[in-house]
C-alpha cells in the first residue's frame, strides 16, 4: 500500500480522501455483515430448540416466589388490643 503524504494535501484533497475511505469502509462492513449473517443462518439450523427455553419456564415461577416475598414484607401489628 502506497504511503499518502497528508501534510501536503489541500484541504479538498483531505475531505475526498475521507468520502472514499468512508464509502469504501462502509463497503466493507456491509460484505462482513452479509458474511456473519449468512454464517448465523447456518448456525441456526443446529440451535433450534423442540421445547420452549429453560429461561422462559423459569420466569413464572419467580413471578410466584416475588407474591410471597410481599406477604412476608408486610409490617405486623405488635401491639396487642
Amino acid at each position: 500500500m502506497a504511503k499518502i503524504e497528508l501534510d501536503s494535501l489541500s484541504i479538498e484533497d483531505l475531505a475526498d480522501l475521507r468520502e472514499r475511505v468512508n464509502a469504501k469502509l462502509a463497503e466493507k462492513v456491509a460484505a462482513r455483515q452479509t458474511e456473519l449473517a449468512a454464517e448465523l443462518e447456518k448456525l441456526n439450523q443446529y440451535g433450534k430448540p423442540g421445547k420452549k427455553a429453560p429461561a422462559a419456564a423459569a420466569a413464572p415461577a419467580a413471578a410466584k416466589t416475588r407474591k410471597g416475598a410481599d406477604k412476608g414484607d408486610e409490617p405486623k401489628d405488635s401491639v396487642a388490643a
